[in-house]
């Protein structure tokens, strides 16, 4: 026997090198020290990354800290440090005081240690440190393998630094560099000293090479009151998919008939697809079904929700004479062939025009009357353009007269081409479509279905330098009608020639505005175009609508978009926008622009009245931006009536957020005059902080022609370092021209994922709810939205 201060001992050459990687995280001490008090790190003493995970409210976070290996093995062979050490020769080993063992990358810290030669077992008591690759274990006592590697620790305390997770354990066992089963676990996310939920288990199941966690037994436990028990559950310890239950979302919903519970499960099937699956209990209907299906593969992806619910009590109440099993299916696809070729298709498919008020909960204000159908395949390279697609609606409302509903393209080709011809660019459009819809109940001209090809040869020339530009070009408009159930010829065409030039200067200069240095520019702009008048009030409208008049719009070839109407035009634009430049960023500060047209010939075609002009002056059409700070800016569009002295159109918003998203503000006002129901409406968003970890949250859109509310949100959003909550309610006005309510309410617990219906939408419906994260949360895969 023999005793030293540090001693040096390679005791075994026949031990298997194994994953983990242990190392010493303070000094010995009498009691077994906690895991998740070793590694803490007051919020003003963490480094710059670590700061960014985690939330100023919670005090701080964890953090490992940086290791020098105190021994290094470069083979397996066990080294060992330690004050004291008694050896008997073939038997064992005794150790005491600071004890240091390592073995390839294992490392470990303890009172005192035993080592026996037979069984290569080492026995380590007293105030027990381990430590992995973002992973940290204490206990009063271990047993360590030296042929596996493994190691178990009684009255056990453990860190998972990613997940934010720390627990207590009666046992706990580390196999391999990442693998650890626990017996008798009480694990939160939950800071040090708070245990605002924790969940208790007999069994769990750690693996950080897979990512995820199981639990066998487990009970939710708030402030130590168990609450909900689940005989297994699975869940994330980093921010890798995995399978798994979603949090459930439950609420209430006029429209749904009252309450209402969602628990979506989480499919992670394969790298490239995956599934959610989510019941739903709706009070008064039944059970509810949806299921989205997510597919990646080398060319895009492949999104297909469904919904079933059989036997819907409520609406079989409602309608007696209609099935009561109710279904919908959303389909949405992109697909990137080759470098050239790509391909996309969108159709939506419900059983009733009621299906998504009565059973899809949206905190969408504005209400489908459509769904739309497409699927296009398209070519694209530096001269050629082709596109294939087939165009079709499903019309929701009821009310929507069979001469007013969309027609289907069935199909929409398109073929443009450009090139040069010296100093003459030329270009070709064609577009053929054929258009149908059900024409049983509609009489006249509105009756008509056919096809329509339409041809559009243009030559241009120009140029254009730092001083400005001027560009010339002439187009023919050809259009040819071969129509079916009509009163009149069923074939005829239309042509229609344009001449148009466009010129504009630029200037600018160089100032210094409230201490700072800009560059403003000064962009003059006149446009002249010329089409003459075709008689057309007997040709369908298929496609065709007048355009909204705006700013961007005086600089437009036609008034009209679709087909079947093309404008007569004899009028010049005159235009000037002045800009802005903050010169050390280049960024844009402010924009003002204004413009107005003259019509040097009265206008006639129109479309139901609508788009045709007398001669003489346009309305004033102006535009202005201002964006003094990154985060605060105010915009301006419409036009004004200078004869008349009245706003025609406007819409002006002002937008704000502070640096870190927490509070989020709008303000915009819509009016128009010129729509065939008169239209103003106000819009308030707001997302306001009340403190560091509440916000509320509101939206209100109030319609200023009928006195009342068009639409709203209403909640609270309440965050802790552990936990979060959302409670919404919302109202919206119904086609039925009623308000409908209904209130949704999500709740997270940190490192168990997430889900509900709150959160997300309200992100849909307040720009720029989404951009503050309170913690970087792990997940089991995202929660579906906007599902069939």
């Amino acid at each position: 026997m023999t005793s030293v201060g540090t001693a040096v001992i390679n005791a075994f050459t026949r031990l298997a090198g194994l994953a983990l990687a242990v190392a010493l995280a303070m000094p010995a001490q009498a009691q077994r020290p906690v895991a998740a008090d070793l590694d803490w790190v007051p919020f003003a003493d963490m480094d710059e990354a670590a700061r960014a995970r985690v939330p100023g409210y919670c005090g701080g976070g964890y953090q490992e800290p940086q290791q020098i290996p105190l021994l290094t093995a470069t083979d397996d062979s066990v080294f060992i440090t330690s004050d004291h050490a008694r050896y008997r020769m073939e038997e064992s080993l005794r150790l005491s005081g600071d004890v240091n063992i390592a073995q390839g990358p294992f490392q470990a810290r303890s009172d005192s240690a035993e080592f026996d030669q037979f069984s290569g077992e080492a026995r380590l008591s007293g105030s027990v440190v381990s430590r992995g690759q973002g992973f940290l274990v204490t206990g009063d006592s271990a047993l360590f393998d030296t042929a596996s590697g493994d190691i178990t620790l009684n009255t056990a305390s453990f860190l998972l630094h990613e997940a934010h997770m720390r627990g207590e354990a009666d046992q706990l066992a580390r196999t391999g560099a990442a693998a650890v089963r626990i017996r008798g676990a009480n694990l939160t996310t939950c800071q040090p000293g708070n245990n605002a939920w924790s969940l208790v288990a007999s069994r769990v199941n750690l693996d950080q090479d897979e990512g995820f966690g199981s639990a066998r037994h487990v009970r939710l436990q708030v402030k130590d009151v168990p609450v909900f028990y689940i005989p297994w559950m699975t869940f994330p310890i980093d921010d890798r998919r995995r399978s798994g239950l979603l949090y459930p979302s439950f609420g209430s919903s006029s429209a749904g008939s009252g309450f209402f519970l969602a628990q979506p499960y989480y499919f992670d099937l394969a790298p490239h697809y995956d599934a959610t699956y989510t019941p739903q209990v709706i009070h008064r209907r039944g059970l509810f079904n949806e299921l989205e299906l997510r597919y990646l593969s080398p060319w895009g992806q492949t999104d297909l929700g469904l919904g079933y619910i059989d036997r819907d009590s409520e609406y079989g109440d409602e309608f007696s004479g209609r099935s009561s099993n109710r279904w919908g299916l959303a389909l949405n696809s992109e697909a990137q062939w080759t470098s050239q070729w790509r391909s996309s298709v969108n159709y939506n498919v419900v059983s009733d025009d009621d299906y998504l008020t009565d059973l899809v909960q949206t905190l969408d204000l504005d209400r489908a009357t459509h769904l739309p159908r497409t699927a296009t395949t398209r070519y694209q390279d530096q001269d050629l353009e082709f596109s294939a697609t087939l165009r079709g609606f499903q019309t929701l409302d009821g009310d929507i007269a069979d001469a007013d509903r969309p027609y289907s393209q069935l199909p929409a080709l398109a073929l443009n081409s450009r090139g040069q011809a010296g100093d003459l660019d030329w270009q070709g459009r064609g577009q053929y479509a054929y258009f149908w819809r059900d024409n049983d109940n509609i009489q006249g001209r509105d009756r008509a279905i056919g096809s329509r090809l339409r041809l559009q040869p243009s030559l241009s020339a120009g140029h254009q330098g730092l001083a400005g530009f001027v560009r010339s070009s002439v187009m023919l408009d050809h259009t040819q009608y071969l129509l079916e159930d009509v009163p009149q010829d069923d074939r005829f065409s239309r042509t229609v020639p344009f001449v148009d030039m466009d010129a504009g200067l630029f200037f600018d200069r160089e100032l210094r505005l409230a201490g700072q240095d800009f560059t403003q520019t000064l962009e003059p702009r006149l446009y002249y175009v010329y089409s003459p008048f075709r008689e057309q009030d007997e040709i369908p409208l298929f496609d065709t609508a007048v355009t909204s008049f705006n700013f961007s719009q005086l600089f437009a070839r036609d008034r009209f978009v679709g087909g079947d109407r093309i404008g007569d035009n004899n009028r010049i634009t005159g235009a000037v926008t002045t800009r802005f430049l903050d010169a050390a960023r280049g960024a844009e500060r402010a924009r003002f622009s204004i413009g107005q047209l003259y019509q040097f010939d009265d206008q006639r075609v129109s479309v139901d009245g609508r788009g045709a002009a007398d001669k003489g002056e346009s309305p004033l059409a102006g535009e202005a931006m201002l964006r003094p700070l990154d985060n605060f800016s105010l915009s301006v569009a419409g036009q004004w009536d200078p004869r008349e002295n009245t706003t025609l159109q406007g819409r002006s918003q002002v937008r704000f957020h502070s640096e870190d998203f927490r509070t989020v503000a709008s303000v915009g006002h819509t009016y128009d005059a010129t729509a065939v129901e008169r239209l103003e409406q106000s819009d308030i968003g707001l997302v306001l902080p009340t403190s560091e970890q509440t916000r509320l949250i509101g939206r209100w859109v109030y319609d200023l022609e009928r006195n009342a509310t068009a639409g709203s949100l209403a909640g609270l959003e309440y965050t802790t370092c552990c936990w979060s909550m959302q409670l919404v309610a919302q109202t919206f006005r119904t086609r039925d021209d009623g308000l409908d309510r209904r209130v949704l309410f999500q709740i997270q617990l940190r490192g168990l994922g997430g889900g509900g219906s709150a959160a997300a939408n309200i992100a849909e419906s307040i720009p720029g709810f989404e951009q503050h994260q309170p913690w970087q949360q792990p997940g089991t895969g995202r929660r579906s939205q906007g599902r069939l």
